[in-house]
């Protein structure tokens, strides 16, 4: 015997699974076909590609003989590593509503540590985990004054950036440090070599994104960043040590400054004085341009790293399509205008 609904003519309700249930309570459209979700819960990311892909298809049709090569690509990968090591911390820590720009003098000290312990003669790995000690200290140090001492961060980190970086002039008075024999060690070819002409920095550093992808949206202190940076209040209510969680966002900058350091050192086997100074506006730019929220409560990973090669191929495309230097600056704030404007319609949520 049919129900009430069949016999009023009507075709009987369809099962609804927990899936279902909590889209619907979300308020999302339950028949929704997975590539429609997948756009809607990537907004930033797919935004930030689809600005990447129309500036690499200009820049082709500028001059397609040099961006059909190889090496345009690669002379791009070589110094991108660099770049993704600290955008990805700076992710988290503008998500829990901070900024840290101190981390260009961290990647000079970490860098100049690195180099001390393999011109001393012992072996770059040991060099490595000197240099990750040392980013985590100062990132603790930073975090410290931004988190117990209640400084801003933007002046405290802008502060320590200038006293860092200071010491370091201070004590090899301007001079580098070259690293002659570090090409022929077995750490050299593990972390800093290539493989099938694709340099193995790239790779390490694609890992590096991949897992602090997966701990920023599916890790337990992932979450309390995002509730951290949306609402610290509500945030300790539910029990989240919110001076905690900021302070580790600081010390995860510091590793990812020191991991930073190292590749620049491994790029030109030479540590110098100025190691860092470079990459203070392009790594801010690319989180912003990846479609993270200056707020705090929202971001991106991917999003970022893709902005990462953005900002990382603008000096290059512009040279490369045959334009003279001077527009990579107007070019440098022609795509994180228009690519904030793209997230600005784009996100669900914006203040």
């Amino acid at each position: 015997m049919t129900d009430t609904a069949n016999r009023d003519g009507q075709s009987p309700a369809k099962a609804l699974d927990a899936d279902t249930v909590r889209r619907v309570a979300e308020g999302k459209h339950a028949d929704r076909s997975r590539l429609r979700r997948f756009f809607r819960d990537h907004r930033p990311a797919v935004g930030s590609f689809v600005v990447l892909v129309v500036m690499l298809a200009c820049f082709f049709v500028g001059n397609p003989e040099v961006f059909s090569q190889w090496n345009m690509y690669r002379a791009v990968l070589i110094g991108l590593p660099v770049v993704l090591f600290v955008v990805v911390p700076l992710v988290y820590v503008v998500t829990v509503g901070e900024i840290d720009l101190s981390f260009p003098a961290t990647i000079g000290m970490a860098g100049w540590v690195f180099a001390l312990v393999v011109q001393a003669g012992y072996d770059p790995f040991l060099g490595i985990i000197a240099a990750v000690l040392t980013g985590l200290v100062l990132g603790l140090c930073v975090g410290w004054l931004v988190v117990y001492a209640n400084l801003s961060s933007l002046i405290a980190t802008l502060g320590m950036n200038f006293m860092l970086r200071g010491l370091i002039q201070i004590n090899t008075e301007g001079k580098s440090i070259a690293l002659v024999g570090l090409p022929k060690t077995l750490t050299f070819q593990i972390f800093g070599g290539q493989f099938f002409g694709i340099p193995v920095q790239v790779l390490w550093a694609l890992l590096f994104v991949a897992i602090c992808s997966f701990i920023y949206n599916r890790h337990r202190f992932g979450v309390h960043v995002h509730m951290v940076g949306d609402n610290p209040d509500a945030a300790q209510q539910m029990g989240i040590n919110v001076k905690l969680v900021r302070l580790k966002t600081f010390a995860f900058v510091g590793l990812g400054a020191a991991l930073a350091g190292v590749a620049a050192v491994m790029i030109n086997y030479t540590w110098w004085p100025t190691s860092g100074d470079g990459y203070l506006l392009p790594a801010l730019a690319s989180v912003f341009v990846g479609g993270t929220a200056p707020w705090g409560g929202i971001g991106t990973i991917i999003g970022s790293a893709i902005g990462s090669f953005t900002v990382s191929f603008i000096q290059s495309g512009v040279v490369g399509a045959g334009l003279s230097g001077f527009y990579v600056q107007f070019f440098y704030g022609l795509i994180i205008i228009l690519s904030l404007l793209g997230h600005r319609w784009n996100q669900v949520r914006y203040r």
